[in-house]
């Protein structure tokens, strides 16, 4: 029987990580970009080594362009460029649309934008599914799957725990800035990523080394009350480093409590915790151990890119 050929996939940059992640799927991807290279245009640069089958596709040339199927993943895409920069006949081909995110608005009464039985809707999480109100549209749970693009493994030699939250200022009580705060005035905890230095922490760290940074410390705190599951979670317990975080969203089946982290819905009972990691690195040591044997069973690559090729060939008929 003759091998299918790979498709061609258009989408455009909203996650970096997750977006080199999906392009583990057996196809051929193609990532618009503008001459301004404005967010969410900017292409592939930075550091992910991104595979031979991802490429850029110019704004300007996009409607001369010939795909199998179009992966929409922000309310923008859907909303604004599907209309603006596609032809009619491109916005005809079979669609995908990538949710990231539980609702933001209501967290059980809101109804999801895309209403097209003819597009499928990929959730991240068995959560989000859960919570948004996806109407008539026809969905399907993808889970997050996660290869490390520089591997690394857990040493726990610094005595204190990472917090790992773009832009956690500005986001504020949904992604647990106040957590944050009281737990840092107990225990000692760094903060990485965008704009962190506006709350005293260190700053971005490249996405390619991220797991090494991360695999020096103690654990890892998951102060947010409300998101998605982050893939920097994930990562780090592919590390190998131990996951505190609050029992919340998706968070509490990720983490086997006293098996492979502590989740809780009081801070004051994690901030414990972390400070029983703090005295026993060989605590720590075990619980990381079995949290990365847990992630990498259930979110690794090979199961992601698979289910990923099935959704995709499933929509393109």
């Amino acid at each position: 029987m003759p091998r299918e050929r790979p498709l061609r996939v258009l989408t455009w940059h909203v996650h970096g990580n997750y977006l080199y992640y999906l392009t583990h799927a057996p196809h051929e991807f193609f990532v618009v970009t503008d001459a301004q290279r404005t967010p969410g245009y900017g292409g592939l640069g930075g550091a992910l080594p991104w595979g031979g089958n991802v490429h850029e596709v110019e704004l300007e040339g996009l409607k001369k362009e010939a795909f199998d199927c179009v992966l929409y993943q922000s309310r923008r895409n859907y909303d604004v460029d599907r209309l603006v920069q596609l032809t009619d006949a491109q916005r005809q081909l079979p669609s995908i649309f990538l949710e990231h995110d539980p609702p933001q608005q209501h967290p059980t009464n809101s109804t999801h934008f895309v209403d097209d039985p003819n597009v499928l809707l990929v959730h991240v999480t068995p959560f989000n599914a859960l919570m948004w109100d996806s109407g008539r549209t026809p969905t399907r749970v993808i889970e997050h799957g996660v290869h490390l693009p520089q591997p690394a493994r857990y040493s726990g030699e610094l005595e204190r725990g990472i917090v790992v939250v773009n832009h956690l200022a500005r986001r504020g009580r949904r992604l647990g800035a106040d957590v944050f705060e009281r737990a840092r005035a107990r225990v000692p905890l760094d903060l990485v990523g965008m704009e962190a230095t506006t709350l005293g922490g260190i700053g971005e760290v490249a996405n390619d080394e991220l797991a090494g940074f991360m695999a020096r410390y103690r654990f890892f705190f998951n102060p947010i009350r409300y998101t998605s599951l982050g893939l920097a979670v994930i990562e780090a317990m592919m590390t190998g480093v131990p996951v505190v975080a609050l029992s919340t969203t998706e968070m509490s089946t990720v983490i086997d409590n006293g098996v492979t982290g502590y989740v809780d819905t009081d801070p004051e009972v994690l901030i414990a915790h972390m400070g029983e990691l703090l005295k026993d690195r060989e605590l720590a040591l075990q619980l990381g151990a079995q949290g990365r044997d847990y992630a990498a069973a259930r979110f690794g690559i090979a199961r992601f890119a698979r289910d990923w090729d099935e959704a995709l060939r499933a929509v393109a008929g």
